[in-house]
């Protein structure tokens, strides 16, 4: 597998862990590998926030599928998993966003890579840097770590399930 991706996947409508669980397969399922994962954390609405409480996770893929195909991928697990696009930052059924595609910068009115708000918001650099707080983002002089430290608000991001420890995660668990 040739290329190296970091997704964001977002869930705050009916069965959540449900839901990051059938995206997690389903991504699978189209012959890519998750090489690494993160804790799920409950993280409060950013944006429209008349809503539920999300779960977020962000996970490290390997696939041999370029860019645009990889989004179209994602873009069609959104729509199984029953997703409408209704309210701007509304509740969703999934959301799954490229943050990081290799070391590319990526910039058309379809796809923006690395994710155009990812600095700004603690619900996707938390679980980021779980899994790597050396990351460096293209274009960006510092690792997500730092990046992290000078957020100014990463209240209402929370673990809900953790990666490792007291009420471990498996990725794939029965």
């Amino acid at each position: 597998m040739k290329n190296s991706a970091y997704i964001a996947l977002g869930t705050n409508i009916g069965k959540r862990e449900d839901y990051l669980r059938f995206a997690l397969t389903a991504i699978q399922d189209q012959h890519m590998v998750i090489n690494d994962y993160s804790s799920i954390y409950e993280t409060d609405p950013v944006g429209y926030e008349e809503q539920d409480r999300f779960l977020n996770m962000v996970i490290n893929v390997h696939t041999n599928l370029p860019p645009f195909d990889l989004l179209k991928v994602l873009q069609n697990i959104e729509l199984e998993s029953g997703r409408e696009r209704k309210i701007r930052w509304g509740p969703r059924t999934l959301d799954l966003d490229i943050l990081l595609f290799n070391h590319e910068n990526i910039e058309t009115e379809r796809l923006i890579v690395p994710h155009s708000r990812m600095t700004e918001r603690a619900f996707v650099l938390v679980p980021l840097a779980e899994i790597d707080q050396n990351l460096q983002i293209p274009a960006e002089t510092k690792p997500i770590s730092l990046l992290l430290d000078e957020l100014q608000d990463r209240e209402g991001v929370r673990i809900w399930k953790r990666r490792s420890g007291e009420d471990v995660f498996v990725l794939f668990e029965n």
